[in-house]
């Protein structure tokens, strides 16, 4: 089974490896005032591609970055140099902001054999390891999209497990989004929560010096201080999908395998006005 986090020696030792692919695939929230894409193209791992996950989207859905067609998604990552047979390791440049998200969409289209670089890259740099500016040139290879939809939520399977609870809700938003006092950083959103939801912030599964993950111990425990049974299955939501996978993948790292991401989140749920909320 292919380990879902590795380390920077780990990589280190196999960056010339024939099989690995290295994804930067960095992303930031709209009012960070930072550009993702040139960041990378001025500093990333050796041998790194972008993945930029507001492309690699359905942007027909009106929704921020929210999942593509298998044959959008297949075409995309082909061009990128990412197939079957492929071991890909994915990081970003900030603190957890994406990269659970790439690792969570290939894994959605049936590619297991990837990993997230635990720290990212600010943890790459802070041990000293190489970074460089040289464009890279991906040859195509083939990959073959699955589509596993029991890993989705849509807003009506959000609605009815409201009517009728099977799955707990882990909205990973800070404490002031999810209780409705702090506005949200995109325009037209209403504030509060899915009715029902619990709310452990995702920043609070890793460690804020080191951008470690936590160990699986500390995770349960603070999942279980959120309120959340272990035993029972999670969807896991945030703002528009992106760090909601920061959960999945520490949910994962516990063993836990019950899992699913609400896809549009509060980019969703809070620009509806037919969407009951609770503060």
């Amino acid at each position: 089974m292919t380990e879902a986090l590795v380390d920077s020696t780990w990589l280190a030792a196999r960056l010339d490896a024939p099989d690995t692919r290295i994804v930067d695939g960095s992303w930031h929230l709209p009012n960070a005032n930072r550009d993702a894409k040139a960041e990378y193209a001025d500093c990333h791992i050796p041998g790194a591609v972008f993945f930029d996950i507001d492309d690699i989207a359905d942007t027909d859905s009106g929704l921020p970055h929210t999942v593509p067609s298998p044959e959008k998604f297949s075409s995309r990552v082909r061009r990128l140099g990412l197939g079957d047979g492929s071991r890909i390791v994915v990081y970003d440049s900030g603190n957890w902001m994406a990269a659970a998200r790439v690792w969570w969409m290939f894994r959605l289209f049936g590619h297991h054999d990837i990993s997230v670089l635990d720290g990212g890259l600010a943890k790459w740099r802070a041990e000293g390891y190489a970074v460089n500016d040289v464009p890279v040139m991906p040859r195509d290879r083939h990959f073959t999209a699955r589509k596993n939809s029991l890993m989705m939520r849509d807003i009506d399977q959000m609605l009815a497990n409201i009517e009728r609870p099977g799955e707990q809700v882990v909205d990973v938003r800070s404490p002031g989004r999810f209780n409705g006092t702090e506005p949200e950083p995109r325009a037209g959103m209403r504030s509060g929560h899915i009715p029902g939801s619990l709310n452990l912030p995702y920043s609070g599964l890793f460690d804020s010096e080191t951008r470690e993950m936590l160990t699986p111990k500390a995770l349960r425990a603070a999942f279980r201080g959120a309120g959340v049974d272990l035993a029972k299955p999670v969807v896991t939501s945030c703002g528009s999908g992106v760090t909601a996978c920061v959960a999945l993948l520490a949910l994962h790292l516990m063993g836990h395998r019950d899992l699913a991401l609400f896809d549009g989140s509060w980019s969703e749920w809070g620009s509806r006005d037919d969407t009951p909320i609770e503060c």
